[in-house]
């Protein structure tokens, strides 16, 4: 049973969006703080990326951990109410995920996906914030095609 009325669960739900998020917002400051140059959610590139920078050709999704089901993360829970329609809303999101990778893959794209669980622990901590930065960085001068954070 769910905590809230069917109507203020609607209200909650719509309000979240799909572009510019906080966590992806923050990200991109970072990002560019750390000289970087990007485009946002452009349509050139499969999966309209939140973020591509194309000296690097590498798309850079920042995944939030519900939506999109980071795997044994606490924030990727399963609502009480509701189920099947979920687990249906969920699977289709995984779904065009791992459809969006392998179209990135095939084009020679490399793909970073900051989960929204990492940019809460750099907010958090320093040595995280500069050990998730330095892997990122590592990364995009990488032949490595896919990275998690």
């Amino acid at each position: 049973m769910d905590i809230k009325s069917p109507e203020e669960r609607s209200r909650n739900m719509a309000a979240i969006h799909s572009k510019n998020t906080k966590p992806e917002v923050w990200f991109r400051k970072q990002l560019f703080a750390q000289g970087y140059r990007y485009s946002l959610n452009t349509n050139k590139v499969p999966g309209h990326p939140d973020i591509y920078l194309r000296k690097y050709n590498t798309a850079i999704f920042v995944h939030g951990c519900f939506w999109h089901r980071h795997s044994g993360c606490k924030y990727a829970y399963m609502p009480k109410s509701r189920i099947e329609f979920w687990q249906k809303k969920f699977d289709a999101n995984v779904k065009r995920d791992r459809e969006v990778r392998e179209e990135l893959y095939n084009r020679g794209i490399k793909c970073l996906v900051i989960w929204e669980c990492t940019v809460k622990k750099m907010k958090k901590n320093r040595e995280k914030y500069e050990d998730y930065i330095e892997k990122v960085k590592m990364f995009l001068v990488s032949r490595d095609k896919v990275l998690e954070l």
